[in-house]
């Protein structure tokens, strides 16, 4: 089935922290990149199939480098503080595809919203001989299972807006 939207939880340990005890900023992107290999994962995919095969046989050999990533930060995230990481697809394009993130601090209950994020990633396949990566469309097994969110749910998503 196509999935447009993954969640996954994890805890901020005292590593991803400062002196104050609150997530470094510079976590959130490693939490966001955590989420999307678990996404790809859910899907029966692996972020590093280049030179190493895929999770299946039929897994093309691609990979999906980062070309931008940013981040807005609204609460702190604190040590042992469990975190809920959505993952949202927001758009799916030839070569591209571009994913918004949501941080939610009290996941079990009011879901405050810590910090939003994107990424956008290109497909590229790796050349053996020059030892370089080439943009590449996106093959047509991750088309069938990453679609974009519908544009009501992007729209509450920017807004900062809990879907449930």
């Amino acid at each position: 089935m196509p999935e447009h939207r993954f969640t996954f939880r994890r805890r901020v340990e005292f590593a991803d922290t400062d002196l104050a005890g609150i997530m470094h900023f510079s976590n959130f992107f490693r939490f966001m990149e955590v989420a999307e290999h678990a996404f790809y994962r859910s899907l029966g995919f692996t972020v590093h199939p280049l030179r190493h095969g895929g999770a299946h046989p039929d897994h093309p050999r691609v990979g999906w480098p980062r070309v931008h990533a940013s981040a807005d930060y609204r609460l702190p995230l604190e040590f042992e503080e469990e975190v809920e990481i959505e993952l949202l697809v927001e758009e799916v394009r030839q070569k591209v595809i571009k994913y918004f993130f949501r941080f939610w601090k009290q996941p079990d209950g009011d879901h405050l919203l810590a910090a939003t994020g994107r990424f956008t990633v290109v497909c590229v396949t790796f050349d053996e001989t020059t030892q370089r990566m080439k943009a590449t469309p996106v093959p047509p097994v991750f088309l069938d299972r990453i679609v974009p969110s519908p544009a009501d749910i992007l729209r509450e998503a920017t807004q900062g807006r809990h879907p449930g």
